[in-house]
């Protein structure tokens, strides 16, 4: 089965035949460094990390481009409200994004420009615009001439004359059509300014990723992604200025992950249920935890955020993690080199070809996990070792299961202790004491010790060796 995209701009599921063989050139749009990123941000950047993750895992050779905008209104207002510069600003929350990040275990991109290190390419293609009557400029203002664009609308699936009838249209009586958009404005008094042949001001929204995409990957490129909120006005704005500039598409295939709601309300700083990145995070034992709940929903389809989400997704990790570390113990050192047409490695590929099913590729390392407990009970090493690094060539694609198996245990088992307030010293007196109780046949109090851990969260395992814990 051959790689295959929905397609925003068709409506159609497509098979990916790229531009360049064995190339893929892909533009995300990225964040606007204002705030700290929230969890609705990392939906869409774990989403895109994984696609970028498959292109490479099948072969292809790779430019990833993720912007920063750097400048608009929220970034003034902010800066202006703590007394300090726009630049000072957005260089706080871009090492804050970069943190994030990290923790999400997301794959740095071939390029990640800023739009202030690229005014002078915006400049250039509003020219462009300008020389082809499709940009005009009013008291130093630039819009786009919207009903210039014969295709305008047609990423959205709407028409300019539905659009502009059910619009909510701040007035602005400069402007030839009220859809119209800007493309240049002109500077006010505090405001970050840049000299440009309409007088000193600052670029669009909307400019700025048609200027640094085709100057990073050229016109047209291959994956054009973002949130399905950005569809209208923001892609199909960029559609216009772009292919209205060259006279070619923009780009070939439109991706666009689904939103995400917290608890099944829309996720609001009013509602007291906005969530950043760094707060989700500080909610699991693990970054893989809050990635894998992101990875449950196909990533076209809503994401419902919960914290029972949350807990089911720590202890499907734990169950795969635990069976992990008995599988290192069993084999050791023992490694194998995985082929691509390996059973499970197969079925993996045939879930991701599938517009990067995520869901099903989750339910086969589950499946995976199954199997190789299977044949650990049997004795059959070889088999596990196998089983051990298909899981591990599968997860790498997800960004998943990257931890030690010993460390994520120990990891989880200090989060969950933390939680409640016991020490591993104080469990394990408890442990003697009911082994003890059991060893004078008093099952009575051996029970109420088991019962007295597991109100606290602690899981005993009896074996003919001993007794171990885990925290549930």
């Amino acid at each position: 089965m051959a790689l295959r995209f929905h397609n925003t701009l068709t409506g159609k599921t497509e098979e990916f035949v790229p531009l360049r063989p064995g190339e893929a050139r892909m533009y995300v749009c990225g964040v606007t460094v204002y705030d700290r990123s929230h969890i609705g941000h990392a939906r869409a950047l774990v989403a895109f990390d994984v696609i970028y993750r498959y292109l490479k895992f099948s072969g292809y050779e790779v430019t990833f481009v993720r912007n920063f905008t750097d400048v608009d209104d929220k970034i003034i207002n902010r800066a202006n409200e703590r007394g300090i510069s726009a630049e000072e600003l957005t260089d706080t929350y871009i090492q804050d994004f970069n943190n994030d990040m990290q923790a999400l275990r997301c794959l740095p991109p071939t390029h990640e420009p800023r739009a202030t290190e690229h005014i002078p390419a915006m400049l250039t293609l509003i020219q462009e615009l300008e020389a082809k009557h499709l940009a005009y400029a009013v008291d130093g203002d630039v819009y786009y001439a919207v009903d210039r664009f014969a295709e305008y609308g047609k990423l959205a699936h709407r028409r300019l004359e539905d659009m502009a009838a059910g619009a909510r249209i701040e007035v602005d009586e400069r402007k030839r059509h009220p859809m119209d958009f800007a493309l240049w404005k002109s500077s006010k008094p505090g405001e970050p300014a840049w000299d440009s042949p309409w007088g000193k001001g600052r670029p669009g929204w909307h400019i700025e990723c048609s200027a640094m995409s085709s100057k990073y990957l050229g016109q047209p490129f291959d994956i054009h992604g973002g949130g399905a909120d950005l569809i209208f006005p923001h892609h199909e704005n960029e559609i216009a200025q772009s292919e209205g500039a060259k006279g070619c598409a923009l780009a070939r295939y439109w991706l666009h992950n689904g939103m995400v709601t917290v608890e099944q309300e829309k996720m609001s700083k009013s509602l007291g249920n906005f969530l950043t990145i760094e707060t989700a995070l500080s909610k699991v034992s693990t970054p893989e935890v809050l990635r894998q709940v992101l990875l449950s929903s196909h990533y076209r389809m809503a994401l419902d955020f919960s914290t029972q989400k949350l807990a089911e997704a720590e202890k499907g990790l734990a169950r795969i993690y635990e069976t992990l570390a008995r599988a290192d113990e069993a084999i050791g050192d023992g490694t194998v080199d995985v082929t691509d047409d390996s059973s499970f490695i197969l079925q993996f590929r045939e879930a991701m070809d599938d517009d990067c099913n995520t869901p099903r590729a989750l339910g086969l390392i589950f499946d995976g996990v199954r199997h190789m407990n299977r044949e650990l009970d049997a004795g059959q090493i070889t088999e596990a070792t196998i089983l051990r690094s298909e899981i591990a060539k599968m997860g790498g694609v997800l960004g998943l299961l990257q931890e030690p198996p010993a460390q994520f245990l120990e990891h989880q088992k200090q989060t969950g202790l933390a939680e409640a307030s016991l020490t591993p010293e104080a469990i394990e007196a408890l442990i003697d004491e009911r082994a003890a109780a059991r060893k004078e046949k008093n099952f009575q109090r051996a029970d109420e010790i088991r019962a007295q851990l597991a109100e606290q969260g602690i899981v005993l395992k009896d074996s003919p060796t001993g007794t171990t814990w885990t925290v549930k």
